[in-house]
């Protein structure tokens, strides 16, 4: 196929790319498509959407792994070939949401998904804790300090009663990223499991000059602690180098990814840190960034049972304390971080403390301060 710079769209292809989302709506949505007046949780896991014309759309919510099978996937779809035309939808937290437009469709949904075993857990709606989002964890990522999929798995087996019903005060998202560069929705939600590297990389010179180019990996390094270097390989030879200067390096893996010759994981350095009291939602308070609780749990696979407690804790304690309709970041601002740390137990370290140079953009500023038996 020539090319003519006199009419250069001739036999060119303009509609590649994704197709366009409106062919995978059920038709109940596609008919009543900006019409929908409310919906309501009708018993954990299961939601009805309302339109002005009268049509109902029953959604039910199914936790999801994020990292699944060929063969689960097909079960997935053949569940949704059963009873939802074909159409299944997947949510932002991995759950997956089949759609009927009767009221009569959904028990033989439910008892179809129940006789699968326990692959299929209904729940995740209103007053709960969603599916985990999580990001690749040891799996797939070049940078993580922690596993993704493992943790989660652990975390949510010890939950799995707040997932099935609606107990708590209000929605509780947890997320878990693997490093501090974040994938995953650690700063927005409202706890957050967090892999945390302590170390920072090593340099290997005998590959460095043959897999980097040096100049990115000093200049990928957001706090300059990167520096060219003259060093000297395991041969006895003279190279081109860098150097890490330790008080600049915040852990975060930059340099990693632009040169495999400076790796970063460390089985004793890295852990988990917990933050707390992130949201995204704008209807009761302003969005809120969540905040480091506990700077370090160590990896302790395949279970990770400190983390898991350390999880369980605060979830059960802010559901003793909260008020209804109350997130964990506003319970805790609203009984003040000092009264957090003393009712969770949590020791507070000046690990907690943002001692960031811009940091007075977040500091509290006021003289207002409640002291509590827990700070000393």
């Amino acid at each position: 196929m020539g090319y003519d710079p006199e009419n250069p769209m001739k036999d060119r292809i303009t509609d590649i790319g994704p197709p366009h989302y409106e062919q995978f709506f059920p038709a109940v949505v596609k008919k009543n498509y900006g019409k929908w007046l409310y919906h309501e949780i009708i018993r954990p896991g299961v939601l009805m959407h309302v339109s002005e014309t009268g049509d109902k759309m029953y959604t039910i919510r199914v936790a999801s792994a994020r990292l699944i099978s060929v063969e689960h996937i097909r079960e997935i779809c053949d569940i949704a070939d059963k009873h939802c035309d074909g159409i299944v939808r997947f949510t932002t937290r991995n759950n997956i949401e089949f759609m009927v437009d009767a009221e009569s469709k959904v028990q033989p949904l439910l008892d179809d998904l129940a006789s699968r075993g326990n692959k299929f857990p209904v729940g995740g709606t209103g007053a709960s804790v969603s599916n985990l989002v999580h990001t690749q964890g040891w799996i797939h990522c070049h940078t993580p300090a922690t596993d993704a999929s493992g943790v989660v798995k652990a975390v949510m087996d010890d939950l799995f009663e707040y997932f099935t019903s609606m107990s708590l005060p209000a929605k509780v998202k947890i997320a878990l990223a693997c490093c501090l560069n974040m994938c995953g929705a650690v700063h927005c939600s409202d706890i957050a499991i967090l892999g945390v590297h302590r170390k920072p990389p090593m340099v290997d010179h005998d590959t460095i000059t043959g897999v980097c180019e040096l100049p990115l990996a000093i200049s990928a390094c957001p706090l300059g602690a990167v520096k060219p270097t003259k060093a000297t390989n395991s041969k006895g030879e003279e190279i081109k180098s860098v150097k890490v200067n330790a008080e600049r390096c915040m852990f975060c893996g930059n340099c990693y990814t632009m040169c495999p010759s400076m790796p970063l994981a460390d089985p004793d350095g890295d852990g988990i840190a917990i933050l707390v009291g992130g949201k995204v939602s704008n209807s009761k308070s302003a969005p809120k960034f969540s905040k480091l609780v506990i700077p370090f749990l160590p990896n302790t696979p395949p279970r990770w049972p400190e983390t898991v407690e350390a999880i369980r804790n605060i979830l059960e304690v802010y559901a003793k304390d909260a008020r209804k309709f109350e997130r964990v970041g506003e319970w805790a601002e609203r009984i003040g971080w000092e009264k957090f740390f003393e009712k969770t137990g949590i020791p507070f370290t000046v690990k907690s403390i943002d001692d960031y140079r811009l940091a007075y953009d977040t500091w509290r500023t006021t003289t207002q301060f409640k002291f509590t038996s827990h700070i000393k």
